[in-house]
């Protein structure tokens, strides 16, 4: 993938520009020089990190995506979470992240080559015969003579390879299965170089301490005005990891961009900053947003067809819980079976310590918690289930599935789908405002009378009205249209539910699960 130029298109604003000289001197410590390019042996005891915080539309995005750019011409080499080649001594490389495989698909759609945290943390082993094939798909070592692949098949890998740069992708296009060549995962040793990571205010302080273990220059983008991570009972108030830094290791962007400024999503975002603004006010201001510019639109029910891929964002779990009962009801779905196209949230991966292997393998396919996923339909053996991963690069696959579907006022879900162990899902026809960080939507419903519940309570969170901060990250959500839903309804489906929307995967699957007794 061709990473953004370093010319600018767009002219920096001023805090862009002092942001990006800050960054500049601090690479430059590290033996990187952004102004004349050139590299140098990174020198050791050199640790920095540093945020750039802004609020949506202040050019984060930008900035990463620029930076990135430079620090390629300059001879840092953008690593592969897939596969790292050789390593050498005076090499310089770059690793961008992201928390989740949305935010990290958000980032790829943009033309910057991104992967989630989970899989810099942990590398795939490759067995030795097929690590002479990727070397040479990258270019690090001669066309082997080997059985395991024939001329056709090197020849189909090589050409998948010069398309779209990655190892596991070609050899799958060659035929081969990721359990055919990948023989484990291990935690990565040893250290990297410097890493950039968007959406930072979705990392908690353990994410953070891994993350410096590897990466001794990190440069953290987030936003200030988004929820901070959830903290379990007793570990005191949530708080973003860029808060804990000195001042001098945050770069504040306060400028909106002017590319940004006509859009009335934003302006809706940016005014929650009044801190005399009400709800009822606010309110007021999406109203005639939505009279002005059809971006904003005001709704009475719940759209049903846009909840199987975009899920409307909501503050309780209660109104979660009744959404989706009333989605699959609209849909005509068995209380005890899942129609295909059905979305689900992964809760999480139920395995025990000896099938360690197993977890990493899905945790690597894109199944960490919180991945959107589509049902495709049962999987070939009993518990097992077939599904499309939401923003991973191969999306489909096979696994062990353990589904849970909520009933408003039952204590205990119905399950259509339990494997003894496996991956766990929740539906996910709506998600909770806090789940819903790290991920856009092109359309993104918001269910008001959940915020006007949250401004009712009188919640603060980190010196502002809870409502707020949910209302700002609801809204930031939405790429193109904002959907404000005023009532308790929903419409009913336009179509029946399907997967003809879903992209076709570049490779073929790769089976993944955790294996049955006897299997």
């Amino acid at each position: 993938m061709t990473l953004p130029a370093a010319a600018p298109d767009l002219a920096f604003s001023d805090d862009q520009s002092a942001a990006w000289d800050a960054i500049g001197e601090a690479l430059s410590r590290a033996g990187v020089d952004l102004e004349a390019g050139g590299v140098t042996p990174r020198a050791e005891g050199r640790d920095t990190v540093l945020a750039v915080i802004g609020k949506a539309g202040s050019g984060k995005t930008l900035l990463l995506a620029r930076l990135a750019g430079a620090l390629k011409e300059a001879g840092v080499d953008v690593i592969s979470a897939e596969w790292e080649g050789r390593r050498r001594r005076d090499r310089r490389t770059l690793a961008i992240l992201a928390p989740t495989n949305k935010a990290a698909s958000v980032l790829r759609g943009r033309g910057v080559p991104a992967t989630t945290i989970h899989r810099i943390l942990y590398t795939p082993v490759y067995d030795p015969e097929y690590e002479k094939i990727a070397a040479w798909l990258a270019g690090e070592g001669d066309r082997p003579e080997t059985e395991a692949l024939s001329d056709v098949a090197l020849d189909r890998a090589k050409a998948f390879y010069d398309q779209h740069a990655s190892i596991p992708g070609a050899l799958a296009a060659a035929g081969l299965r990721g359990s055919d060549f990948i023989t484990g995962w291990k935690r990565r040793e040893e250290p990297l170089d410097i890493g950039l990571v968007d959406e930072a205010s979705m990392l908690d302080a353990r994410a953070l301490d891994d993350l410096r273990e590897i990466f001794p220059t990190l440069l953290l983008f987030g936003d200030p005005a988004q929820l901070a991570p959830v903290k379990g009972a007793g570990e005191g108030e949530a708080r973003m990891v860029f808060e804990g830094l000195p001042e001098t290791r945050k770069l504040i962007l306060h400028r909106v961009h002017r590319q940004a400024g006509d859009n009335p999503i934003l302006d809706l975002a940016h005014a929650l900053a009044d801190p005399d603004l009400t709800f009822d006010t606010f309110e007021r201001m999406v109203e005639d947003a939505a009279a002005g510019d059809s971006r904003v639109e005001l709704a009475a029910r719940v759209d049903s067809d846009l909840m199987a891929r975009s899920p409307v964002l909501v503050w309780r779990n209660a109104t979660r819980v009744r959404l989706i009962a009333a989605f699959r009801a609209a849909y005509g779905a068995p209380a005890d079976a899942l129609l295909a196209g059905e979305p689900l949230i992964c809760d999480g991966i139920e395995l025990p310590l000896k099938h360690r292997k197993k977890r990493l393998d899905l945790e690597a396919r894109g199944l960490i918690k919180g991945a959107q996923v589509v049902y495709l339909g049962p999987g070939r053996n009993p518990g097992f289930a077939r599904l499309y991963v939401i923003g991973a690069e191969d999306p489909r696959l096979s696994v062990a599935a353990i589904i849970r579907i909520e009933s408003p006022g039952e204590e205990e879900p119905v399950i259509p789908t339990a494997a003894r162990m496996g991956a766990s899902f929740l539906h996910g026809a709506a998600v909770t405002i806090h789940k819903a960080q790290g991920s856009q939507w092109p359309s993104v419903q918001v269910f008001a009378p959940d915020l006007y519940a949250a401004a009712r309570a009188g919640r603060v969170e980190a010196g502002q009205p809870l409502w707020k901060r949910l209302a700002y990250v609801a809204i930031t959500r939405a790429e193109e249209r904002l959907i404000w839903v005023r009532r308790y309804a929903l419409a009913r489906p336009r179509a029946p539910l399907g997967t003809g929307d879903l992209t076709v995967e570049r490779a073929p699957a790769l089976a993944l699960g955790a294996p049955e007794e006897g299997e």
